[in-house]
């Protein structure tokens, strides 16, 4: 039996509050904000961030650096994938590097960054390298799940490339690649932080998290985690908004 939307909106709610009280819990428990503070205390910390003067620059350009990198690794995910769906020798060819792309520890790939890159063009690296596998695996399995016996068909009455590309390709990729696409993001934008945590450019989440946590401001750094979450979360719901736009036929 199918779970009414009403339904799933409750029990997210439930699971919402579920984790406050949790948390209220541990924060009682422990009495100390330099453990954990408690719910209200980071809603308050959360909302005078925004009248922090370096809020803008400090937001803008963690999201500018997410943007960045996921347009980067779109290009290039969608570009290398198409080839490999097509060509299953480029395929065989390619697959191992995406494997040791996705394997290797982001920590690995940020400390060899650190070395290579300027502190500022680390995070936007680190996004690109974690969200391009996904993408690019994602593509060459839509390309190899288009149905053959339906190019077949369409080669044989004659229709146009540029026809059968736009009607028989695109449709069945888009939503290899938007599933690609978020769960790259997610993923992405945790790389991203990590990566400006450790390189500490002048403005990133990442950065001011790393000074509230040497001074131990623990409601700081919760409060700039739930920011980063809610960045998060808004890019990905924009992506399903553009699945729904975009790919009609299914709904």
């Amino acid at each position: 039996m199918k779970i009414s939307i009403t339904k799933k909106r409750y029990l997210s709610l439930a699971s919402v509050l579920f984790m406050l009280a949790v948390w209220k819990t541990l924060s009682v428990h422990f009495g100390s904000d330099f453990i954990l503070p408690s719910p209200e205390t980071t809603l308050i910390k959360t909302i005078k961030l925004f009248g922090d003067k370096i809020f803008l620059a400090t937001i803008g350009t963690t999201i500018l650096r997410g943007v960045i990198g996921f347009v980067i690794s779109v290009i290039l995910g969608i570009g290398i994938g198409v080839i490999a769906g097509i060509n299953e020798n480029f395929n065989a060819f390619i697959r191992p590097m995406l494997v040791v792309i996705r394997s290797t520890p982001v920590i690995s790939l940020i400390l060899l960054a650190l070395i290579w890159l300027n502190p500022g063009l680390v995070p936007v690296f680190i996004g690109m390298l974690t969200m391009f596998p996904f993408i690019c695996t994602n593509v060459s399995d839509g390309i190899r799940n288009v149905d053959r016996d339906l190019i077949e068909m369409a080669t044989f009455y004659k229709v146009s490339q540029r026809r059968i590309v736009r009607e028989v390709y695109i449709p069945a990729i888009l939503p290899f690649i938007i599933s690609g696409a978020s769960s790259a993001m997610g993923i992405g934008w945790r790389a991203i932080i990590t990566g400006e945590v450790l390189s500490q450019p002048k403005y990133g989440i990442g950065t001011v998290m790393q000074g509230a946590q040497t001074f131990l401001n623990v409601d700081a750094v919760i409060a700039w985690t739930i920011l980063a979450v809610l960045i998060s979360y808004g890019f990905e719901k924009t992506i399903r908004w553009s699945e729904r736009k975009l790919i009609v036929w299914r709904f």
